[in-house]
């Protein structure tokens, strides 16, 4: 096997939660994405002594995510986009689902490829609904399918169809942008989504709910996806499987997320996973894998001088208020009830909340932020679904940190 060549093996594990094709049979997220393999795939430049990517050999699992992380320059984003022919191979193949992409006309295989960039590069002339649409009349769906799936591709996003169909990309947040790519790139079913720095242009805060947003549809839809970063916690976060790439897409190490972190395979792979390796495993856990915590709630129309009651018989130090659709609003205490009239603008607002899909890490940076040293959890739809406080995380670290000693005293020779 050369340098450059990795191929998934049997042995190598998932996260649980994520899809993959044994799900299938189990019960579990059905998968819709298909295999890719890169055989011995380059890229020469003109004009250039070396190549740009050599000699690349690895299989993406159909329904998994596969971040390709490594410096700038390194060939990362050519080696992707050789995957839908943006960039034309000068050596080698692809197949998907075990097709010869080199067979198919550039436009028909793009057109049954998503591709998700930084910039997101919206149409700025056409309407979201247009927007998403796009493909799906490219490839000759009619009008009226079109339009049903534009509204389910919003409403997929966490964007209300009727809020959002109409307007123009140039009156959306970053973010709001951001999943309006999403929703074009799946427009049309593709079982394969490329994405290339997707979140990389938006606050932190944005970034986090993206990536929780993802994760929650891939485990709803099961796409292969190839996920380009430079930052390696995301590519914990996101990836199945990550590949460590070094110069002209050398692969360092390709695995689970888990294998790389607890075992890298040189000094180079090492200085990607950085200091904190034992926090960073916190991302390989979601929330939906604690048990959540509860808070006294109260409905927005209810009388405060009750929920204070209840605050203050339940010795509860904070409650939370929910609007009628059940999503948290505001976290009061019983002090700041008193006197108040109506539970709308009692307290503070609800600032930010993590998902079941977000990981443990998004979860103790929401706590340490909180004035109550809780992180909120909603549901996909904004629904409240219970709290995650420090002691939740704290011991999970002390249990990896046990299950690391145990692991390390097994590989202790006697």
């Amino acid at each position: 096997m050369s340098q450059n060549e990795v191929h998934s093996g049997t042995g190598v594990g998932r996260r649980e939660g994520r899809p993959d094709d044994r799900d299938v049979a189990s019960g579990g997220s059905a998968v819709s994405g298909v295999e890719i393999r890169l055989e011995e795939v380059s890229k020469r430049y003109p004009g250039q002594a070396l190549p740009a990517v050599e000699s690349v050999t690895m299989t993406i699992p159909a329904g998994n995510t596969v971040a390709l992380v490594g410096p700038s320059g390194c060939g990362k984003t050519t080696t992707m986009k050789m995957i839908n022919r943006l960039i034309e191979p000068s050596s080698g193949r692809i197949t998907i689902g075990g097709e010869d992409a080199h067979s198919l006309h550039p436009d028909q295989l793009r057109r049954r490829i998503g591709y998700a960039i930084q910039q997101v590069g919206l149409f700025p002339h056409m309407t979201v609904g247009e927007n998403v649409g796009v493909v799906p009349g490219l490839i000759g769906w009619r009008s009226g399918r079109v339009a049903d799936r534009v509204d389910e591709m919003l409403d997929l996003v966490g964007l209300d169809p009727a809020e959002y169909r109409d307007r123009f990309p140039r009156q959306l947040s970053g973010g709001q942008q951001q999943r309006v790519g999403v929703a074009r790139a799946l427009a049309a079913d593709p079982p394969v989504l490329l994405m290339d720095e997707p979140f990389g242009a938006v606050d932190p805060i944005t970034r986090g709910n993206l990536q929780d947003e993802l994760l929650r549809l891939q485990a709803e839809l099961g796409k292969t996806i190839v996920f380009v970063t430079h930052d390696f916690d995301e590519a914990v976060k996101l990836g199945d499987r990550i590949a460590v790439l070094g110069p002209r897409s050398t692969i360092l190490q390709y695995d689970t997320p888990e294998a790389i972190l607890a075992n890298p395979a040189d000094d180079t792979v090492a200085g990607f996973v950085g200091a904190g390796a034992k926090l960073k495993q916190l991302a390989l856990l979601r929330v939906r894998d604690v048990e959540l915590g509860e808070v006294p709630t109260a409905r927005v129309d209810e009388a405060p001088e009750d929920f204070r009651r209840r605050l203050t018989d339940g010795r509860s130090q904070f409650g939370l208020v929910l609007d009628a659709r059940r999503r948290p609003v505001r976290l009061v205490s019983a002090v700041e009830l008193r006197g108040v009239t109506s539970l709308r603008n009692a307290g503070r607002p609800v600032v930010d909340t993590v998902s079941p899909a977000s990981t443990l890490h998004d979860a103790l940076e929401a706590i340490l932020t909180d004035d109550e040293g809780v992180a909120v959890v909603a549901k996909s739809r904004g629904e409240y679904a219970g709290v995650v406080g420090i002691d939740t995380v704290m011991a999970t670290i002390r249990a990896l940190r046990a299950e690391h000693e145990g692991s390390a005293d097994e590989e202790t020779p006697s």
